[in-house]
């Protein structure tokens, strides 16, 4: 008898549609419709910022319309190349305030692991696109370092996982993780920060749920949107399945000239954020990282907008206006 060829081990459904991301930027302008219409584009960018993007978020984009503003938060462009006084390699601290491999102490009660520096999508406004991931994330040598730096500490009540995206990360590895910190005994919450719910929703498996559901802390899962139009079903599926485990659903979105500085953008994010189960949290001035002063809104159309949407929205579904300070012992509120 001839034993039958073992068959090779498939790619899950989320981990494929990763593998199938768009990285080149001729390809994403072609996908929409504007080859040869935005001739900002800059290779020179994408080669110190490669780009990268779910070809389902994508599909989100309206084809035809260079101003889309999902293509804007993803799309490398000239402006980004041109120093501008005040933006700054490291825009929020994190250097200042490491704690160990991976670990970044900033505020009172709260370590933040860099989990990984990967990421589903590369958004161009990102304060840790010059983050020196090889030599800083937590998961190298097994968490050994970061996990030391938060049993040493018994003022760690909560552990933030960060990163790039922490559920970019296999399950078993974040169970791995989590397994280890279960044993810190003054471990009393976890908070996630992610955004392939948004970007890549096929990450929340039944495998992921399964994890989350069996977690022993009270659980944040704290979601990035900017714009309603990057919700859709798929993603409303994976919040909903999310709420089921047992997290809590928090958005924090970055203010971002040409992508949601309106009134009407940051009412519809709100509202269809909550639809989705989602309550608004923080709605952050932009973080003054190298490459992303084009994206900057003046304070004062900041705080203008901000009151225009308290005027507008139900007080639940105004997310607190904020910047964050190296150095300050909160995220100042503006």
């Amino acid at each position: 008898m001839i034993p039958a060829a073992p068959i090779p081990m498939q790619p899950r459904r989320w981990q494929q549609a990763w593998r199938e991301a768009v990285r080149d930027p001729r390809e994403l302008l072609a996908l929409l419709g504007l080859e040869g219409t935005v001739p900002a584009m800059s290779d020179a960018a994408a080669a110190q910022f490669p780009l990268r993007v779910p070809r389902g978020f994508v599909a989100r984009m309206r084809r035809g319309d260079p101003h889309d503003p999902l293509l804007r938060q993803v799309l490398p462009l000239d402006e980004e190349l041109h120093p501008v006084p005040g933006f700054d390699l490291d825009a929020v601290g994190d250097g200042a305030a490491r704690a160990g491999r991976g670990v970044i102490r900033k505020y009172r009660g709260r370590a933040l692991l860099v989990s990984t520096g990967s990421c589903a999508v590369h958004c161009r406004y990102c304060f840790r696109r010059h983050f020196p991931y090889a030599k800083e994330t937590a998961a190298a040598a097994g968490w050994d370092e970061a996990l030391a730096a938060i049993r040493a500490d018994r003022s760690i009540e909560e552990v933030i996982l960060s990163g790039g995206d922490p559920l970019s990360l296999a399950t078993p590895k974040l169970a791995e993780l989590t397994d280890a910190l279960a044993r810190v005994p003054h471990v009393s919450r976890l908070r996630l920060h992610t955004r392939l719910p948004v970007v890549l929703p096929e990450r929340v498996d039944d495998d992921l749920a399964a994890w989350l559901a069996a977690l022993p802390w009270p659980v944040a899962v704290v979601i990035h949107a900017n714009h309603a139009s990057e919700f859709d079903a798929g993603v409303d599926e994976a919040l909903a399945a999310l709420r089921r485990a047992g997290a809590v659903l928090l958005n924090q979105a970055v203010l971002l000239r040409g992508v949601n500085d309106s009134v009407e953008a940051l009412a519809a994010l709100g509202t269809r954020g909550f639809a989705a189960g989602v309550l608004p949290y923080y709605l952050h001035q932009l973080d003054r990282v190298a490459g992303a002063a084009h994206f900057e809104v003046p304070d004062r159309r900041a705080l203008a907008l901000h009151a225009a949407l308290r005027e507008r929205q139900s007080g639940f579904l105004v997310p607190r206006l904020v910047r964050e300070v190296a150095g300050d012992a909160s995220k100042r509120p503006l």
